[in-house]
């Protein structure tokens, strides 16, 4: 699957732990706050979700964008230490 994670870390301490966490998962940076991987599944992202939420605080934003999520597109995003999830997909009639 696709993910992409675009970072406003709330410090340095953020920036680089999330940058360690984030090249151990196989990303590579595209742009300065825009990391992506094309070797990810669900398991390891379930994980990497878990580790991003143990060095993040309450200043700390980002969004996963990820593709296919059952033939769909899925934002995540994780803000003032809460994780929501949106899924938009095709209308079929």
């Amino acid at each position: 699957m696709f993910v992409s994670v675009v970072l406003d870390p709330g410090g340095i301490d953020s920036a680089k732990a999330l940058a360690e966490i984030l090249g151990r998962f196989n990303f590579k940076k595209i742009q300065k706050a825009c990391w992506e991987t094309m070797q990810i599944n669900e398991v390891q992202l379930t994980n990497l979700k878990r580790e991003i939420d143990s060095v993040t605080d309450y200043y700390d934003t980002l969004r996963i964008y990820q593709f296919p999520v059952n033939s769909n597109f899925a934002i995540t995003e994780l803000r003032h230490k809460q994780w929501k999830r949106s899924v938009y997909g095709a209308k079929q009639s």
